[in-house]
């Protein structure tokens, strides 16, 4: 399993903060129908049971947004992934297509309004150690080009910044050729993170062929 730490000044930032990591062989395909069936049965669900006015008072939304502004960052401006999933989702828009195991993520988050990290677990470089974002840290994130991360929850490894709630990053991106997945689940301190790592290894098990499960609770 992944060494996973959160650092002192995150802590102290956010006292509640913990994560649920779940490391699992998958098996990436591009399109999963009854995951995508699934995930359209969720939207409906959801777009009839939500106003936007609502998802920044969800618990789990909530708690995340007061933790960015603990760090220094408008959770406005930067917006949570969970949140931004679930905004379109309110709106009956659907989600972004991108493989079984991403569907996977971004079905978990909607389920649960955390925001949730994927990355390849070949592509991590040693121990990872969730922080806080430095001014003009390089950082790619998936479809956003350059991402200013200061003052962002980020994890890090030997080679730096790969991960945050507000977006993944290029260099550790699921793809085809990913075996080995790690999915870290966000809990700024108001949420049911057990019943949320449930879902997610049921879902990884059922829609990505997920086995050799590793999971672990990090405070």
């Amino acid at each position: 399993m992944t060494t996973i730490s959160i650092s002192k000044e995150l802590k102290e930032k956010v006292p509640g903060i913990k994560l649920s990591c779940i490391e699992c062989d998958v098996y990436v395909m591009e399109t999963n129908d009854m995951l995508w069936d699934e995930i359209k049965l969720k939207i409906e669900e959801l777009s009839e049971a939500l106003k936007i006015s609502q998802i920044s008072k969800l618990p789990a939304i909530a708690a995340s947004r007061k933790a960015y502004k603990a760090c220094g960052k408008d959770p406005a401006r930067y917006r949570l992934s969970a949140e931004s999933l679930l905004r379109r989702v309110v709106k009956n828009k659907a989600l972004y297509q991108v493989n079984n195991v991403v569907d996977v993520l971004n079905l978990v988050s909607i389920t649960t309004g955390f925001s949730i990290g994927g990355y390849d677990r070949d592509k991590i470089d040693g121990k990872v150690v969730m922080g806080i974002g430095s001014a003009a840290e390089p950082y790619e994130g998936i479809g956003r080009g350059k991402l200013n991360i200061e003052f962002l929850p980020t994890f890090r490894d030997k080679k730096g910044a790969f991960g945050t709630p507000t977006s993944d990053s290029e260099r550790t991106a699921v793809t085809q050729n990913t075996k080995r997945f790690l999915m870290v689940i966000i809990d700024f301190g108001d949420g049911d993170l057990k019943a949320a790592k449930k879902i997610a290894a049921n879902y990884l098990e059922r829609f990505s062929f997920g086995r050799n499960f590793k999971l672990k609770t990090v405070r």
